[in-house]
């Protein structure tokens, strides 16, 4: 007999239809009949028949029509959704998933993504930044490698022991935090596990987005519940192979947990959003798939063949006690950090030809004697798109013998500011990458020495730390970018009509356009105040130092995504501004730069995923100009000096004095 799960007024019901004849307003009328039952009231309603309702898929959200028979337009046990009219325009209406999530681009592809059979081995050890932002992205499912199944039963074999020996062990036969010194009785263990996970699941259990925040993305979900698998896999949690395999398959199925994103203090683990992620794998709570939508997350494991987890000793401790969801967003912030802070030195590198600026400042020699890494990268990375021998440039030919003896410091010092960003990256990638193979659970449990062992490596100081380090860096690129554009727009700094558009006055131009990118980079400035220098004491003063990696996490990503916006404001500006210097044209990379985003748009509008493409444009001439050790161009122009011209004239001087001597004698 098939079976349909559907949603009313909040609640989810099961029901079971008779084969051939059944239709979809028999559906939603025994759907309607079960809400009411359940209700003291009947929900308000006087009878079945004097609700008016309408269907729809969960998936999709297509309208179904009343006199359709449910097998001909929904397959068995498919998600649907009975709407009451009216209630939809209620401020308290509870939709079965919310639009915002529900369209997130990724969805689009959901389904296709799911039938790839591309996997990522897991032990604990290996994983990438870039590896978990591919599995967020759905791009792999995921096994463990046998190492790591070893690992894991062989600590689960340590937790099997202290059960059965009755020792007293913290979290596993005693109470948490302040309740450390309780201990709990056998035959409780299991009942303790359960009681942490719905205990510590302090947001709303209902869809509830002013509580607690938003959900996380489905993206992000993905990689938060990937990255605790790897913690798991290294085998020091105690965590059974049969629950860390439910653990895996819920993740291959895109079950993901109902996740607040804001709860974590990021002290005793992230505990908040990682019982939120435990308490959907144990079929409570609100789980998401793209088969179900939201839905009660016993009914969307069923729907995928899947059993709720039933926690072991241990088990729910092993489930939220680590920092991976401040590095899991990490993750996704360092990766997007690399991605803008390579486009911004193309950016850059266009508005300088705009400008018909030096390359002098770009010279080897300077930067030779001043050799941060990042700093040399990037003025290489100039030279390889601006060298006017090796990709000749009519621009920078226009103006090499004008009297402007050197640019303003937004020009100038792109290798320094630029540099330093890119150094800093570096610095905070390491941190994360060895973070997301580290065992952060407490107590740790070492199978070697047949022992547990409580410590602090719950506490994310480390992350939280870097990670607003890493939004005071990233910023630096939207400023010096925000001033770029104010010297675009400026014509008495460019040469430029004003605001970069002809008939000014009729039209506006970039005006507002450098409007928006001065309140990013001004918001930025208080999103850049460092989270982690704040410390408030949880727990009855037993978790008395804490970290707010949390908040350092999300805020990291919006100040990287403001400063995504505003470079992409200063290529559009770059890119009218070169439409006044036609019809020369600059190096043969920038204008393949130009060609890309003048394909996708006029003048004011400008995609995230063009951005991206902008690096996959200029990258093979930069690669190239590597590989060929193509010698370093140095035009000369009027202002410039050198040792050896002065030699020259200093021979001169020389001789002409020995002639006069000569003529006098």
């Amino acid at each position: 007999m098939p079976r349909y799960t559907v949603h009313v007024r909040g609640e989810w019901l099961a029901v079971p239809c008779q084969t051939g004849t059944n239709t979809i307003r028999w559906l939603g009328e025994e759907a309607v009949r079960r809400y009411m039952k359940n209700k003291p009231d009947n929900g308000g309603f006087a009878s079945v028949e004097a609700v008016p309702f309408f269907v729809r898929r969960c998936k999709g959200r297509g309208f179904l029509d009343h006199d359709d028979a449910v097998e001909d337009v929904l397959e068995d046990n498919e998600f649907v959704e009975v709407v009451i009219e009216g209630d939809a325009m209620s401020p308290d209406y509870i939709p079965s998933q919310p639009d915002e999530i529900y369209t997130y681009p990724l969805l689009r592809f959901i389904f296709f993504i799911l039938q790839l059979s591309h996997y990522i081995s897991l032990d604990g050890d290996n994983l990438t930044t870039g590896d978990l932002v591919s599995l967020g992205k759905g791009l792999y499912k995921i096994k463990l490698t046998p190492q790591a199944e070893v690992k894991v039963r062989q600590s689960r074999e340590v937790i099997e022991s202290i059960v059965k020996e009755q020792t007293v062990v913290y979290g596993i036969t005693t109470g948490f935090g302040k309740f450390a010194r309780t201990v709990i009785p056998n035959s409780k263990l299991k009942e303790l596990q359960v009681n942490l996970v719905r205990s510590h699941s302090a947001g709303s259990n209902k869809i509830d987005f002013d509580s607690v925040g938003k959900p996380l993305s489905p993206e992000r979900s993905r990689m938060l519940l990937a990255l605790r698998i790897n913690v798991l896999a290294k085998g020091y949690s105690g965590i059974s192979l049969e629950t860390l395999q439910q653990v895996i398959d819920a993740f291959n199925a895109s079950c993901l947990p109902y996740i607040p994103e804001k709860g974590t203090v990021g002290a005793s683990g992230d505990l908040a959003p990682l019982s939120h992620l435990a308490l959907g794998l144990i079929g409570e709570g609100k789980m998401w798939s793209p088969k179900s939508g939201w839905a009660d997350a016993k009914y969307v494991l069923e729907a995928h063949s899947l059993k709720p987890i039933t926690l072991k000793p241990k088990e729910g401790l092993a489930l939220i006690n680590g920092t991976q969801m401040i590095t899991s967003l990490g993750c996704e912030a360092v990766e997007r950090a690399s991605a803008i802070a390579r486009q911004a030195d193309i950016v850059a590198a266009l508005t300088l030809e705009v400008l018909k600026g030096t390359t002098k400042a770009f010279d080897t020699d300077i930067h030779s004697v001043r050799p941060h890494r990042g700093q040399m990268e990037v003025a290489f990375r100039f030279r390889s798109l601006l060298d006017s021998d090796h990709h000749p440039s009519e621009i920078a030919e226009s103006h090499r013998f004008c009297d402007r003896v050197q640019d303003a410091y937004t020009l100038r010092c792109c290798p320094q500011v630029h540099g330093v960003v890119n150094d800093t990256i570096a610095f905070v990638k390491d941190i994360i990458t060895t973070e997301i193979n580290s065992a952060t659970d407490n107590p740790m449990v070492f199978a070697e020495r047949g022992e547990t062992i409580s410590g602090g490596n719950f506490h994310g100081e480390y992350p939280a730390k870097a990670l607003d380090y890493l939004a005071i860096g990233v910023h630096e690129l939207a400023a010096i970018s925000e001033r770029r554009i104010e010297r675009l727009c400026n014509p008495s700094l460019s040469e430029l009509p004003a605001f970069l558009v002809t008939e000014g006055g009729l039209n506006s131009g970039f005006m507002i356009a450098h409007c928006t990118a001065a309140a990013l980079v001004s918001e930025n400035k208080a999103l850049c105040h460092p989270s982690s220098v704040d410390s408030l004491s949880t727990s009855a003063a037993t978790e008395d130092h804490v970290s707010m990696g949390g908040w350092a996490a999300r805020k990291a990503l919006r100040v990287i995504e403001h400063v995504e916006q505003v470079l992409a404001i200063e290529l559009l500006a770059a890119c009218q501004g070169i439409e006044f210097l036609r019809p020369l044209k600059t190096t043969t990379p920038l204008e393949k730069v130009y060609d890309l985003v003048r394909s996708v748009v006029s003048s004011h509008f400008l995609s995230p995923y063009t951005c991206a493409q902008v690096w996959k444009v200029a990258e093979p001439y930069i690669e190239k100009y590597k590989r060929e050790h193509i010698p370093e161009s140095r035009p000369i122009s009027p202002t410039a000096f050198s040792l050896g011209s002065l030699m020259v004239n200093d021979d001169k001087c020389v001789e002409q004095e020995d002639n006069d001597v000569q003529e006098e004698l």
